[in-house]
């Protein structure tokens, strides 16, 4: 099993109730279709998951382009908004084979985690390729190295107690240590940035980069970046 694998299935470990993944996803959308540019824009949201709010971006831009490689997850992407002109559902390969400069926005939300520091690089590079001269890429939910783990579990017990599943938050917590998340977290390990690594790779791979004052989503102990091409 790899991470696309894990991912590719539901399990109680990654949201503990139905709930915590309709918020989750909302709370995503809502921060995404804020950096929405006003006029006619079209937008990439590269490693997407399961998008459950995925229309609340496309209701703000021209076109939005859904990019997931776990295929279960992604034939139920394209179910979902099967009806919505304004969202296409892509495999990484078809999105990296579309002309330059084809997006005003990208972004890349919980993913670079999962990425070998050269997988990172690569994309980064693709992203330049693929956003306007003026576009804006968003590299997302960056886990620092210290007190990862940690920071998370209180992220997500507040995040519960905001919004009706603090105690499916906590049997959540206590699942996930039983779990194969762990197991593929030994193997196959996460990748962390502090914010000035992140920074020198984003400039190293040719953007005008800074932190942005919150990450999307719920957990504010991770950062999100905001770039531009240099």
């Amino acid at each position: 099993m790899d991470w696309i694998s894990f991912y590719d299935f539901k399990h109680s470990v990654i949201y503990v109730n139905e709930r915590h993944r309709d918020v989750h996803y909302r709370t995503i959308a809502e921060d995404i279709r804020g950096y929405v540019p006003p006029h006619s824009a079209n937008v990439l949201d590269y490693g997407c998951g399961e998008a459950t709010s995925s229309d609340l971006v496309a209701a703000a831009a021209s076109h939005l382009t859904l990019v997931e490689a776990a295929p279960n997850v992604r034939a139920a992407l394209a179910a979902r908004y099967a009806g919505n002109p304004k969202i296409s559902v892509l495999t990484p390969d078809e999105a990296m084979t579309r002309p330059l400069g084809s997006f005003d926005l990208i972004v890349m939300h919980s993913v670079a985690q999962y990425l070998t520091a050269v997988e990172l690089d690569r994309l980064l590079g693709v992203f330049q390729r693929l956003v306007k001269p003026d576009g804006l890429v968003i590299i997302g939910d960056i886990v620092p190295p210290r007190l990862a783990a940690p920071a998370a579990a209180m992220s997500l017990l507040r995040f519960g107690a905001e919004n009706g599943f603090f105690w499916a938050a906590v049997g959540g917590l206590m699942r996930i240590f039983l779990s194969d998340y762990f197991r593929l977290k030994k193997t196959h390990g996460l990748s962390h940035y502090t914010e000035a690594e992140m920074l020198k790779r984003l400039k190293a791979a040719g953007y005008t980069a800074k932190r942005a004052e919150r990450n999307i989503g719920h957990n504010q102990w991770r950062m999100t970046f905001l770039a531009r091409r240099g």
